[in-house]
């Protein structure tokens, strides 16, 4: 089975709305000069919630092939939760992914994993698709079990999660260590994470579920490493990038090298 490759731009607390339309602009045109076959590779942002509003605005009025999605989302529907945004929500501004898990989230929030059991299951309810994040801390690390440790993570959330659910996921392995420190996982260590995540889910649902989902790696993935971890990752379909995508040419020189090496594996 062919998996289309992502490759989703997670902007963080970067770009207010004016900075962010002017972004989009910027990326569209850059893609669309270098004739980008979206048709082979996705490109999706994901801006923080002030910023949405004004991408979907932009992308829908010019139809730009970009899609784009929400940081993070409450688990719950409506009431007195001063300051949380709801799936359903989200889902009116035409966001196509959420992400769920990523360690920032874990670490300053906190959310535990019924927490984000409980995403997974709102983004779903509301028709989008959750990006769960995972992957280890030098600690595990250091103790050899960061394999286990990712695997232990996704396992946490799907457990309960039906064949059709599972299919929506895309799962973006992230070692805690490299993100946003320059160091990033061996193109060999990031395939075995991604191989192990996929071994596990065919345990669980079977191939024909387990090929069905994307598997992104994401930690200081920059134009430089982006071909290599490709080439040697078949079970890395694109990437979750942090601060390269917030340089427009860079970013779409990630989204060309990504299909460009997906395409070649096939």
């Amino acid at each position: 089975m062919t998996r289309i490759p992502v490759v989703a731009g997670n902007w963080k607390m970067n770009f207010d709305h004016l900075e962010a339309t002017y972004f989009v602009q910027k990326l569209a045109w850059t893609l669309r000069d270098a004739h980008f076959g979206f048709r082979h590779c996705e490109v999706t942002l994901m801006p923080p919630f002030t910023s949405i509003r004004s991408v979907q605005v932009l992308i829908e009025a010019d139809r730009l092939k970009l899609t784009y999605g929400a940081q993070a989302v409450s688990v719950t529907n409506q009431g007195a939760f001063t300051g949380d945004v709801s799936a359903d929500m989200l889902a009116k501004l035409g966001c196509t992914y959420v992400l769920v898990g990523h360690s920032e989230r874990r670490k300053y929030h906190p959310e535990d994993d019924a927490n984000i059991v409980d995403q997974v299951r709102a983004v779903l309810a509301a028709g989008m698709k959750p990006i769960l994040c995972v992957g280890e801390s030098f600690e595990e690390r250091r103790q050899g079990i960061e394999l286990e440790f990712a695997v232990g993570q996704v396992q946490d959330v799907i457990r309960d999660l039906s064949d059709k659910e599972a299919e929506q996921m895309l799962i973006a392995y992230e070692p805690v260590w490299a993100i946003g420190t320059g160091m990033v996982a061996t193109p060999q260590s990031a395939q075995q994470a991604a191989a192990a995540i996929r071994s596990h889910l065919t345990d669980v649902y079977g191939a024909s579920v387990a090929e069905r989902v994307r598997i992104l790696y994401g930690g200081s993935v920059n134009s430089s490493n982006a071909t290599q971890l490709m080439m040697e990752g078949k079970d890395i379909d694109g990437f979750l990038v942090g601060g390269a995508s917030l340089d427009a040419e860079e970013f779409a020189t990630i989204a060309r090298l990504t299909s460009k090496a997906a395409a070649a594996r096939r």
